[in-house]
């Protein structure tokens, strides 16, 4: 089966974990993040960019109380030169990660192990606020259209993880999954994995993706020994002031 291509996924990415509000500011895409994380908070080009342009887009950011931080995707060679010459660093590069569902069809977390819920519970938002998904990353969530649920994982007859899934254009993405320290290297993000695999299909999708920093060691090695495919890669530009 042919996989989803990194375009696919930025729309994925842009639907099931939205930004509070968008608008258009010359060859820029402006994205609100109402405290929801880089990913909700940061500028894309919508077309050729000159290095005049920059400023135009900082003037943006700035007015809304955010961070001097842009989204550079693949192919995007010339960008990141003009970002690069005009201080920005590189922040947080990212692999994008899919497989199609058939490759979880006979694979089964333990029972019990993991179970779907939204509204999220309140043991998510506790295992979430605890790695540091807050409040306003959980009003992301709300704000994802499309089928969604949230996941709870027990390990040892305790709460264990929460994540949760979103589909696009049958394309589930998995995002904020989050595993407690101590229970983990336990199987747990397969488990989640699994159940969530199941869920897409049940809805529609045809496929499951997500996508994680490459500094993410233990997430990439995770995702690679599920059978699931590195399709692309995004990185982050962020000038912090001085």
């Amino acid at each position: 089966m042919t996989l989803p291509d990194i375009a696919a996924i930025y729309d994925v990415i842009e639907s099931t974990w939205p930004a509070a509000a968008v608008h258009k500011a010359g060859p820029w895409q402006i994205r609100e993040g109402a405290g929801g994380g880089q990913r909700v908070s940061a500028t894309t080009a919508l077309g050729p960019i000159t290095p005049h342009d920059i400023a135009m887009a900082e003037e943006e950011m700035l007015a809304l109380g955010q961070p001097k931080l842009f989204m550079v995707r693949q192919g995007e060679d010339e960008l990141d030169q003009m970002l690069a010459a005009a201080g920005y660093a590189i922040h947080d590069p990212v692999n994008a990660y899919v497989a199609p569902l058939s490759t979880f069809e006979d694979k089964h977390p333990p029972r019990v192990c993991a179970l779907l819920a939204w509204e999220p519970l309140a043991i998510m938002l506790d295992i979430w606020a605890k790695g540091g998904i807050d409040n306003n990353r959980v009003d992301v969530m709300h704000r994802a259209h499309g089928p969604k649920t949230g996941l709870v994982g027990r390990l040892n007859d305790h709460p264990a993880a929460a994540a949760f899934c979103a589909i696009h254009d049958r394309i589930a993405m998995v995002h904020a999954l989050e595993v407690l320290p101590h229970q983990r290297q336990q199987n747990m993000g397969k488990y989640a994995m699994y159940e969530l695999a199941h869920w897409a299909a049940r809805n529609g999708a045809s496929h499951i993706s997500l996508v994680v920093t490459q500094a993410n060691a233990a997430g990439n090695a995770l995702y690679a020994s599920l059978g699931m495919t590195c399709v692309g890669q995004y990185h982050y530009r962020l000038k912090k002031e001085s």
